[in-house]
C-alpha cells in the first residue's frame, strides 16, 4: 500500500469514527489529535524503558502499546496533512531526500 492509499483509507476510518460520535474535525482537532497521541506515544515509551510505571503491564504489552502508539501517531500525521493538502511524499522527497547519501 502507498502513502497515498494508506491515508484513504485512515481518513475513512477516521471519518466514519467523527461521524458516529459527532466529532467536528477542524484544523484545530486535527493538531490537538496529532499532539494527543504523541502524548500517548511518550508514555508508552517511557513505561517500556523502564522510566514511568508498567502499571503491571508484561514486556511484551509495553511492545505492543508502544507500537500501536507509533501507529496512531503516524496515522494522525496523514490526516492532517490530508486536511491541510499538503503532499507528504512530495515534502519528505523536497526536505529529506536531496541529503541522501546515494543522491549526493
Amino acid at each position: 500500500m502507498d502513502l497515498g492509499q494508506l491515508t484513504d483509507e485512515v481518513e475513512a476510518v477516521s471519518g466514519s469514527y467523527a461521524r458516529k460520535h459527532g466529532i467536528t474535525r477542524d484544523a484545530t482537532w486535527f493538531l490537538l489529535k496529532l499532539q494527543e497521541e504523541v502524548g500517548e506515544l511518550t508514555q508508552a515509551f517511557l513505561m517500556r524503558s523502564g522510566q514511568a510505571r508498567t502499571k503491571g503491564r508484561s514486556p511484551e504489552e509495553l511492545d505492543e502499546a508502544l507500537r500501536a502508539e507509533l501507529a496512531d501517531v503516524l496515522a494522525h500525521v496523514l490526516l492532517m496533512a490530508r486536511h491541510h493538502g499538503v503532499d507528504l511524499e512530495a515534502e519528505i522527497d523536497r526536505k529529506w531526500m536531496p541529503w541522501h547519501p546515494d543522491r549526493a
